[in-house]
């Protein structure tokens, strides 16, 4: 299981005193008003930041950290990510998982066939829809309903799917 995941991403920086727009890669934009402390990856290292401001526009998150007070500062770090560790993460409900500790999951049919690897997920404005790499299809898609998705264990890297009629 992953333990940094990332709360979004850097887009630009935001007028002249060391504020950033982030582009959430969460759920929920407002989270940002409960966070504390996250890690930037700026490719080579982690930085831990503090965050001491948040506001928000648009779809974007606009974050002032302690100790950045200067556009030179941060602009350097434009398209790096904010990651928080998974103490600090949103909790999940049941049957809620991280796109991150799901990719790459071996992937079965109900009747014990391996099928394939969970390659990414979709998310739609209904549900999300698993990308599945099959050997014997290619590329198929999944929706990630109950009717579909029988069973996911994270911790035992497996999920196994009803396939309904028409996906394949």
């Amino acid at each position: 299981m992953e333990q940094l995941l990332q709360v979004g991403v850097i887009s630009s920086t935001h007028g002249v005193r060391g504020e950033v727009k982030v582009f959430p890669t969460t759920d929920d934009v407002k989270r940002f008003k409960k966070l504390k402390k996250v890690i930037l990856d700026t490719g080579r290292e982690h930085l831990p930041l503090e965050v001491e401001n948040v506001k928000f526009f648009k779809q974007f998150a606009i974050v002032k950290f302690k100790g950045i007070d200067n556009i030179n500062d941060i602009e350097k770090y434009k398209g790096k990510s904010l990651l928080v560790d998974r103490e600090n993460a949103v909790k999940l409900r049941k049957d809620e998982y991280f796109i991150a500790d799901m990719i790459g999951l071996q992937v079965y049919t109900e009747d014990g066939e391996a099928f394939g690897v969970l390659k990414d997920v979709l998310e739609t404005g209904a549900n999300d829809v698993y990308i599945i790499d099959t050997p014997k299809h290619g590329e198929v898609l999944i929706p990630a309903i109950k009717q579909c998705v029988l069973d996911v264990d994270i911790e035992g890297q497996k999920m196994m799917i009803h396939l309904m009629e028409g996906l394949v």
